[in-house]
């Protein structure tokens, strides 16, 4: 596929507003997703709910955050755009303007989480970077691009 990826240098990097209100966009939709996913489980399990206790939970947690995993996966190696990235204007590249890949979604993710259990201290840190990168872009060697003024050209 080559070169798909719009070129970082010519675009802004996207600011920490902006990135949080994709996230909160992006969750809200993953919420829908999950709550539907957690009802199939749920109907596999004779209609009955996998609590703490069930030797089934590890089980509903695997799919549950493969399921996540999938969801922003699919759609940064698809055009690297979420719905709430489409929404606020704001694309994932490749650093070296290629595909994001599979081992970079896995990278970008784990990090991203690394990033809220540190009190989003991976996620502030794009406030003092000069490219204003946080963990996760840093990680998986990624960069989130403000595509806002591409509107006026």
């Amino acid at each position: 596929m080559g070169n798909t990826n719009t070129q970082s240098s010519s675009f802004p990097a996207a600011k920490l507003l902006r990135r949080i209100m994709a996230i909160v966009y992006d969750l809200f939709l993953l919420a829908a997703i999950l709550f539907l996913a957690t009802a199939l489980a749920n109907a596999v399990n004779q209609g009955k709910a996998i609590d703490q206790n069930s030797p089934y939970i590890i089980l509903l947690d695997i799919y549950l955050i493969s399921i996540s995993f999938l969801y922003f996966g699919w759609f940064w190696t698809h055009g690297g755009q979420t719905l709430g990235m489409k929404t606020w204007k704001i694309k994932l590249i490749n650093n070296d303007s290629h595909r994001i890949t599979w081992k970079q979604v896995l990278i970008r993710e784990i990090t991203a989480v690394a990033s809220w259990l540190f009190f989003g201290l991976g996620f502030f840190w794009s406030v003092f970077d000069e490219q204003k990168r946080c963990w996760h872009d840093i990680s998986s060697n990624s960069t989130l691009i403000d595509l806002r003024h591409t509107e006026n050209q």
